[in-house]
């Protein structure tokens, strides 16, 4: 297996992307792209059938969890957390999984086989998560990396699953953080500031308290919940993107000459970049408005990094 159509000078570049090709999850043969692709938020790009391109976009997941809470004997006082002995580990108690122009899946204890009132267990939904990041090469979560994924690491070894392989993560509250300055990083305000959508509203605890109970009304409500932070999470994520100098290179794991930020073949030429290295040529992505650059000097092609 070859990567073919390339010119001599080319050669470095198309050894490079055999190689990522070869190593690309659920990727077994390198494939000249067709005329048309999946871009990687769904629709349809046009393709320079020159570049080539693994097999499969690469999968970017928008996920979210909501867990119980830590059940414990404490003296109090009611609000300091000092607790003499913990009764109960908090468990996870649903997840809602979206993968980026594809599928949405939300569950919860109510949703797997042998679930009854009053039953804590949490392991067949601790497998299907980690299936679900197992095939992700991108996360996207909001707040993930200090509570979402922690506390799915916790669960999986607890029932003794190894490490998911290895994927990307941008979490959109540390995103904003870095580089906006707005009233509050919650995925309520940010959402409204920018008018995405809001958090759904529920009664707080009580619909914790009603779901582990075994309540069906209160479970419906807490899956719709859980599903629409997906969504308003995916919306923040869409809309920060072309801000975000560290977003994982699509076009590395996609084709050359795309927007490194969604993997869009529209891109517009802007001039130069020069540095005290090199001169690159300018782009800036005509879908989601993120600019990256390119090598120009020598005339070999190299694959598009982030600028902006």
């Amino acid at each position: 297996m070859s990567v073919i159509n390339t010119s001599k000078n080319e050669g470095a570049f198309a050894r490079t992307i055999f190689f990522m090709l070869i190593l690309r999850k659920g990727t077994k043969n390198p494939c000249p792209m067709p005329r048309f692709q999946k871009d990687s938020d769904g629709s349809l790009l046009s393709a320079n059938p020159d570049n080539y391109f693994t097999e499969t976009p690469p999968k970017i997941l928008t996920f979210d969890i909501e867990t119980t809470p830590i059940i414990a004997y404490s003296w109090g006082p009611k609000w300091e957390a000092n607790l003499i002995e913990v009764i109960e580990e908090s468990k996870i108690l649903s997840f809602s999984a979206k993968w980026l122009g594809g599928e949405h899946v939300t569950k919860g204890w109510i949703n797997y086989k042998g679930y009854r009132n009053g039953l804590k267990d949490d392991r067949a939904i601790v497998k299907d998560i980690w299936e679900l990041l197992d095939k992700s090469d991108i996360i996207i979560t909001q707040n993930g990396i200090d509570f979402d994924l922690r506390t799915v690491n916790s669960r999986f070894i607890y029932h003794g699953l190894n490490p998911p392989s290895p994927y990307k993560v941008i979490d959109t509250k540390r995103e904003a953080k870095k580089y906006l300055r707005l009233p509050s990083n919650s995925l309520d305000d940010i959402g409204a500031y920018f008018g995405l959508g809001r958090k759904q509203e529920h009664e707080g605890f009580p619909l914790w308290k009603k779901c582990m109970e075994g309540d069906r009304k209160a479970w419906k409500k807490m899956l719709s919940y859980n599903r629409n932070d997906v969504l308003l999470t995916e919306k923040l994520y869409l809309k920060l993107r072309p801000w975000l100098k560290t977003h994982p290179n699509i076009s590395s794991l996609v084709f050359d000459q795309t927007c490194p930020k969604c993997g869009s073949a529209s891109l517009q030429s802007r001039g130069y970049h020069r540095t005290h290295v090199a001169l690159y040529h300018s782009y800036q992505c005509q879908k989601c408005g993120g600019w990256s650059r390119s090598v120009a000097q020598g005339g070999q092609k190299a694959s598009m990094v982030n600028t902006q």
